[in-house]
């Protein structure tokens, strides 16, 4: 199911970037990750280095993960096993939080301790893959 994610992130990664605002929360030992993702956009998440909790507190999506795909509303909570490369499609406007343990508050170096990418790569990052091929075509 992995591969079948990166060829789908590559065909994403030709379609212009949508606008998925990120927001960071903070708790003593605690890091929640939350974006919005506006109905109709498909989102390929980054590869976790560590199993975490995720809820989405609004919205539905349809997701494909190595289990398969599944279509989940809010609210929903579930957890994200490490190495995972899941897909999203949003059939509504969501809202998704992914929870960490760490006391660490620097946002792009918890992208680099919790995840496999580097926060410049993310949406929004100036060496976004999606980003730079939009560059290039305009």
């Amino acid at each position: 199911m992995r591969a079948k994610v990166r060829r789908l992130e590559s065909a994403v990664n030709e379609q212009p970037q949508v606008d998925c605002p990120v927001r960071h929360h903070f708790a003593p030992g605690l890091y929640a990750r939350e974006i919005f993702i506006p109905a109709g956009t498909v989102l390929v998440g980054a590869v976790h280095k560590t199993e975490n909790l995720a809820v989405l507190s609004a919205g539905r999506l349809q997701l494909v993960t190595d289990d398969g795909v599944v279509e989940i509303s809010a609210p929903h909570t579930l957890t994200v096993r490490p190495g995972q490369k899941n897909a999203a499609l949003a059939l509504e406007d969501a809202v998704w939080t992914n929870f960490f343990p760490t006391d660490e508050t620097d946002p792009d170096k918890l992208v680099e301790i919790l995840s496999e990418s580097k926060a410049c790569e993310l949406l929004g990052g100036s060496e976004n893959a999606q980003l730079i091929k939009n560059r290039i075509k305009g």
